[in-house]
């Protein structure tokens, strides 16, 4: 992945690690490993991908996104099976 002269192979692991620095921990102390590991732990399930906003995603979180996405799969699988039906009728 990390070619010579390819500035955005490594941008969205970058900005991930950001987010998590500057939005969450915010140079937070915790009293010990397990703390913290809860703490990102958190984070990514629970703040992350069920409600941080995603620019790349039309400004939706990650949730939102794949629960429209498979009830489009759905209703185009339906819709698929539906013609599919009739044309052979």
């Amino acid at each position: 992945m990390s070619r010579t002269g390819n500035c955005y192979d490594n941008a969205v692991a970058e900005r991930f690690f950001w987010s998590l620095k500057y939005e969450w921990t915010n140079h937070r102390v915790y009293a010990d490993l397990e703390a913290a590991r809860q703490s990102v732990f958190n984070y990514i399930e629970i703040f992350y991908n069920q409600s941080r906003r995603h620019q790349t995603l039309a400004w939706v979180s990650p949730s939102e996104f794949e629960t429209d996405f498979h009830n489009r799969m759905t209703t185009a699988a339906e819709t698929t099976e539906t013609s599919t039906t009739m044309t052979a009728v």
